[in-house]
């Protein structure tokens, strides 16, 4: 339906998640504090749900450490906004409202902004953004009606992408050790 794709149902059919549950990422290890985490992270609005996967805003900061991080937060997202902004000044298709094309326009319109985008990244310089465009549109959907031995592997990275005690933990620990490295400057 026209307008029901806010941000949060988008995001249950985002490719990076569904590529992120389904192995087919690059393997993330680092420590933060002493723990372990084996997932990159995005920084998102409050919106957002509390997955492993995000680190939200502080609305309201309180102490010294959560207002530093929220504020070098909020630099990175300004940072994010501009970039976006120049991808509109690039491609106007990016910033009107496209509800009233049909869906093989739709289609033919995204096609023609990948090539260009590539065109672009290759006139550029060589750019490796882990994206196989050919493979994603190519690909498609298999069912099978016996037993398959990677959906325990899936289930168990979707659940650990939705972790929200690892989102709470992982905010707490990058807060510490922003604060570590830079909050006395």
């Amino acid at each position: 339906m026209p307008g029901s794709l806010n941000d949060i149902n988008v995001l249950d059919r985002s490719p990076i998640f569904a590529a992120l549950a389904e192995g087919r990422t690059a393997p993330v290890n680092y420590t933060i504090n002493g723990h372990e985490y084996t997932m990159g992270y995005y920084l998102a609005d409050e919106i957002y749900p509390n997955w492993s996967t995000f680190v939200k805003i502080i609305p309201r900061p309180l102490g010294a450490k959560r207002k530093y991080f929220a504020s070098k937060q909020e630099s990175a997202k300004k940072d994010v906004e501009q970039a976006f902004g120049v991808l509109q000044s690039r491609f106007a298709i990016v910033r009107g409202p496209i509800r009233h094309w049909d869906k093989e326009t739709l289609a033919y319109i995204m096609k023609a902004y990948i090539i260009m985008h590539n065109m672009i990244i290759e006139d550029e310089g060589t750019m490796n953004l882990g994206f196989d465009h050919e493979h994603e549109v190519n690909s498609f959907i298999s069912v099978s009606h016996c037993e398959i031995p990677e959906l325990h592997d899936f289930l168990q990275t979707h659940n650990r992408i939705r972790d929200r005690a690892t989102s709470s933990q992982l905010q707490e620990d990058l807060i510490e050790h922003l604060w570590e490295q830079y909050g006395n400057e």
